[in-house]
């Protein structure tokens, strides 16, 4: 796939299944609180994916990328609304920021460490970027869009680890 970079694992390729929420519920042991749609499809998609592997935690010095087309986009959309309506919805607003979902994949995968979120029309090019400067640890790479529009809802995830 890349030169000097072997797939340990990767998920998410079919459709989502329709309890993919409740799955990760049950994956996690609690309900996510204050976190959108977004966030809780890339919670989903990481964890089956260090699942399959067979990894605990995602190491600490394993980069995670999350690349996407609009990024949370349903909670983007709301935040204007309701700041064209005059009001004020702090959760809304923070559930729109797509680098702040980074913080809830890293605490479900017990992980502290090179985290970013990129924009991205092309997984498989976003791929070819980010192995980049990764070390020993590899990566965790995911691709997540909620619905709508053309986008079908996708979390596919990629567990690399050097050749």
């Amino acid at each position: 796939m890349i030169e000097g970079w072997r797939v340990v694992a990767h998920v998410g390729a079919d459709p989502l299944p329709d309890d993919w929420h409740a799955q990760l519920v049950q994956r996690l042991g609690y309900r996510p609180r204050r976190v959108g749609t977004w966030t809780e499809l890339a919670m989903h998609g990481a964890l089956r994916c260090i699942d399959a592997v067979g990894e605990a935690a995602l190491p600490a010095g394993a980069r995670l990328r999350v690349g996407s087309r609009r990024g949370p986009w349903a909670a983007t959309c709301t935040g204007l609304e309701q700041l064209d309506a005059g009001l004020t919805m702090p959760f809304t607003f923070m559930q729109s920021q797509p680098a702040l979902a980074l913080a809830e994949v890293g605490r479900c995968l017990g992980w502290r460490g090179d985290g970013s979120f990129v924009l991205n029309r092309d997984a498989a090019q976003l791929l070819r970027l980010v192995v980049h400067g990764a070390g020993a640890d590899g990566l965790l790479l995911g691709q997540v869009e909620e619905a709508g529009g053309a986008l079908p809802m996708r979390s596919e995830w990629w567990r690399l680890l050097p050749a």
